[in-house]
Parts: C-alpha cells; sequence; structure tokens
C-alpha cells in the first residue's frame, strides 16, 4: 500500500492504496468524486480528463502515486459559489453535450484550452484539441459553439463563437 496525498478541489485529502491504483479510480473510489468517468482506461475516449497542477490530463494514464504532492482539479471543482464555470455554461446553453457522459472531460479540456490559447481560438483549433475526446452521440458541432463561447466569455470576445 502506498500513502496518497493531493490537493482536490482545493482540499488536503489523503489516503492509502495499491501502488496501481490509477489516479482515475483514486478520485471515484476513495474520495467519492464520480463526476469524473471511466471510459476506456487506455487513454483513447478523454472521459477521464482532469486538471493535474493547472493542466489537463488523462487520469486513467496516471498512477495515484505518481499524482502525490499534486494539485487536481474534478469537474466537480469548476463552479465557484453556486455559479457555473463559463464553460459549463456554455455547453448548458448550447446544448453541447447530449447523454452527458463525455462532458466532464469536454468540458476539462475546453477549460486548460482555452487558458492555453489565452482567447485566441477558432473553429478549427478547437476541433483539432478535441480528437483526444470521444463523443459517443456525435454532439461534436454544439460542443465547438459552447467552447468558442466561451472562449469570448472568458475573454472578452477575443474570437466569436460559430453560428
Amino acid at each position: 500500500m502506498a500513502k496518497v496525498k493531493l490537493t482536490v478541489n482545493g482540499r488536503a485529502v489523503s489516503g492509502d492504496c495499491e501502488e496501481r491504483t490509477l489516479l482515475v479510480h483514486f478520485i471515484r473510489e476513495r474520495l467519492g468524486l464520480t463526476g469524473t468517468h471511466v471510459g476506456c482506461d487506455t487513454t483513447q475516449c478523454g472521459t477521464c480528463v482532469v486538471h493535474m497542477d493547472g493542466k489537463s490530463v488523462k487520469s486513467c494514464t496516471i498512477l495515484a502515486v505518481q499524482a502525490s504532492g499534486s494539485s487536481v482539479t474534478t469537474i466537480e471543482g469548476l463552479a465557484a459559489n453556486g455559479e457555473l464555470h463559463p464553460v459549463q455554461a456554455a455547453f448548458k446553453e448550447h446544448h453541447g453535450l447530449q447523454c452527458g457522459f463525455c462532458t466532464p472531460g469536454m468540458v476539462m479540456t475546453a477549460v486548460d484550452m482555452i487558458n492555453r490559447h489565452g482567447g485566441q481560438l477558432d473553429e478549427q483549433t478547437v476541433r483539432q484539441e478535441l480528437e483526444g475526446n470521444i463523443c459517443r452521440c456525435t454532439g461534436y458541432h454544439n460542443i465547438v459553439k459552447a467552447v468558442l463561447s466561451a472562449n469570448a466569455e472568458m475573454h472578452g470576445g477575443a474570437k466569436q463563437a460559430a453560428e
């Protein structure tokens, strides 16, 4: 057994787990944060994306012990003071979700993408950067619209959403 100490959604947490426990399973099973989904365990689908030290990572390919000492944000940690994060609000407004299974990973990937690009996003870039996230319902058009809309809101209209 290994001791894992993390800051998750701004709260210090710790727990014992087997050395082979994936971060996604630690988050879901030990911490009870089930918004992060398990899809493929092979880094193909992107449903398990979280932020680790401010960058999006697929938590199904990181061991919990490797993440020890890191700051992790899950989908549950995005909303603040009862208000949805702008990306979450844009997904809701633009119907960027259907069954919802891919949504947490899509949202976490989009937040990181918007932060990295500093407002300079276009449809082609969004589509390219979302290639590591699979929407089984094929709702990509509305997902891209939502990301571009959130980008515009978060960066003062830097790049308008696709119509």
